[in-house]
């Protein structure tokens, strides 16, 4: 045999630089924290697709023979070492009550099935769609070659649950509070529950109940139906749902339709921004339905066009008297409606970014949208039209992910345009920096919107946690609106008795006012603070959320400084699914 000579390669410069560095900052304390938080040594990037696509494709194209499922206990295993065991009381107390997710429920949400070929991107695209319910933490594909058969595959799908129970609620200074109890696997089948009390001392009934019953993906279709009944001092009424959305690229047929008797509301919607003093009485239908044509089929990344139509009824029975500047906002009106649709979506794989060392699933890709509508309206016949575009990521070598958002639209009557906006977004959040064993991200969201001949009652303001965080004020509003938010977030490695924490710093600028005038001419608002963000991946509870901030430009309902402990939803990434037509909200 030939003499094999082993070659041992030169540490690169660039690594000698920072291990000199490093050395020479450890000498002293006060330099050798210094380099603990700034200086961060270039790590390479990862493609987490790529590798999951890699293993997937090591077997591509042989056929599946068997397919199991194991659901491993909320506290004590994990997809290292399945045997493992909770320690504490009060783990094997949640892990005895908590119904595992039941094995049924999590084949009928398989796009494979026995007999099948190996696909990597279905595979991939499966993970995505189980890890993005609410109830499940985790999941894992593992593919075993047959020994005996070569030509033969064992799938095996590991899943994690949160534990499904979960209790939030709110205290209104001295007058109002709610209570919810909520469970979004009941019995493990998936369907999600929840009881909300709400109380007021002064309002009837002193004391009453919101409820509602979601059952999803009905016979592996992808098909949601949800429930609900209402009876608080706010609302009277119920509502029925029925949605099957374009979930996935492969669907050809979505499609959804809306019931909602109110009898006693404040509001048109749950989620209006306008409320009334007259409480109304009114329901409204809905129904819509798009069908999807793959532009590039064999393509791994997707292009869809999506055509779609439907009809929004509205109907009072009691209402706000209607003012001739206002009338057409609470008006008895038919709203049909269509829209083409231009979307590509694909996903990657991170971490630390909405959530706390669990995967998380960023879409990339764009959705550009064109939507007509005819509103049949009893104060005059109107027609409608926007143009929405969006596109991420955009930046090469995935340094960070940016979001682009573009969008004008508005009504067209007799007498001119009216209710017309137009706005446009830009999100980006930095990659993930690491400083010795510090992790950080930073994050950045710019948004502008300027309503052209909006009714008198509409308006902008600031209230939102996407404006100013904090910021409350019934003093401040106007037609148009600019906002700024910079964050920057430090994940902590401890655990404060299991749960995960974030701190973060903050500062938000909110210009806004009239639309007649250069936006930086109109009045400025800010807010600066610093918070600790507290969640436990295992359990379904909303993040804790502890915020300290200071005003420095405050109106005159508002103070300078601002102290809150409450529970925030996570928040989301921009999707690109194709929906249903429907008509920009001015809020």
């Amino acid at each position: 045999m030939p003499d094999t000579i082993i070659i041992k390669k030169s540490q690169p410069k660039q690594e000698q630089f920072y291990d000199s560095l490093e050395y020479k900052a450890s000498q002293k304390k006060i330099t050798n924290l210094l380099y603990d938080f700034l200086i961060s040594p270039p790590r390479p990037y990862v493609d987490k697709k790529a590798l999951a696509l890699n293993y997937y494709s090591q077997l591509e194209g042989k056929i599946i023979s068997e397919i199991k499922i194991k659901a491993l206990d909320v506290f004590g295993p994990n997809f290292q070492d399945t045997t493992k065991t909770a320690t504490k009381w009060i783990e094997r107390t949640a892990n005895t009550i908590h119904i595992k997710s039941n094995l049924k429920t999590i084949q009928k949400l398989l796009l494979f099935k026995v007999g099948d070929t190996v696909d990597p991107e279905i595979i991939y695209e499966n993970e995505r769609i189980i890890r993005s319910l609410s109830y499940i933490k985790e999941v894992q594909f593992i593919l075993v070659q047959d020994s005996i058969y070569p030509g033969l595959v064992k799938v095996t799908v590991l899943t994690k649950d949160r534990f499904s129970f979960g209790v939030t609620g709110d205290v209104n200074g001295t007058s109002s509070a709610s209570l919810e109890i909520y469970n979004q696997n009941v019995f493990g089948v998936g369907h999600e529950i929840s009881l909300r009390f709400l109380g007021h001392v002064t309002k009837q009934p002193y004391l009453g109940l919101e409820t509602y019953y979601k059952i999803k993906n009905i016979r592996g279709k992808f098909l949601d139906i949800s429930m609900g009944y209402l009876n608080t001092y706010r609302n009277e009424g119920f509502s029925l749902q029925v949605k099957k959305p374009f979930y996935i690229p492969s669907i050809k047929w979505g499609f959804g339709a809306d019931a909602i008797r109110m009898f006693r509301t404040d509001r048109i919607f749950d989620s209006d921004p306008i409320k009334t003093e007259l409480p109304m009485d009114l329901s409204f239908y809905s129904a819509w339905g798009g069908r999807s044509f793959q532009i590039k089929r064999d393509d791994h990344t997707p292009t869809q066009l999506v055509l779609s139509a439907g009809f929004y009824s509205r109907k009072y029975y009691q209402r706000p008297i209607p003012e001739p500047d206002n009338n057409q906002y609470f008006s008895n009106s038919t709203f049909y409606l269509a829209g083409v649709t231009f979307t590509q979506r694909r996903y990657v794989q991170d971490q630390l970014v909405y959530s706390y060392g669990i995967t998380e699933d960023i879409p990339e890709g764009f959705k550009n949208e064109i939507v007509y509508g005819f509103d049949a309206n009893e104060f005059g016949n109107r027609h409608y039209a926007h143009l929405y575009l969006s596109n991420g990521n955009l930046l090469v070598n995935h340094k960070g992910y940016l979001y682009l958002e573009g969008a004008v639209g508005g009504y067209f009557t007799k007498y001119g345009y009216q209710q017309g906006q137009i706005q446009g977004n830009i999100n980006f959040i930095s990659k993930q920096i690491n400083a010795g064993r510090k992790r950080y991200r930073f994050f950045t969201r710019l948004n502008y919107t300027i309503g052209i001949r909006r009714f008198e009652i509409e308006n902008l303001t600031l209230n939102s946690n996407h404006h100013i965080r904090g910021f409350r004020s019934r003093e401040v509003f106007g037609k148009q609106r600019l906002s700024l938010n910079l964050e920057a977030v430090h994940f902590l490695r401890k655990e404060f008795y299991r749960f995960n924490m974030a701190v973060f710093g903050f500062a938000d600028i909110g210009v806004i006012g009239r639309n007649d005038q250069f936006i930086l001419s109109q009045k400025y608002y800010s807010g600066i603070g610093v918070g600790v963000r507290i969640h436990n991946e295992n359990l379904v509870f909303k993040t804790f959320h502890l915020r300290l901030a200071f005003y420095p430009f405050h109106p005159g309902d508002m103070s300078f400084v601002g102290f809150i402990l409450d529970e925030e939803s996570k928040r989301r990434f921009y999707n690109f699914e194709p929906t249903e037509p429907l008509p920009f909200r001015f809020e």
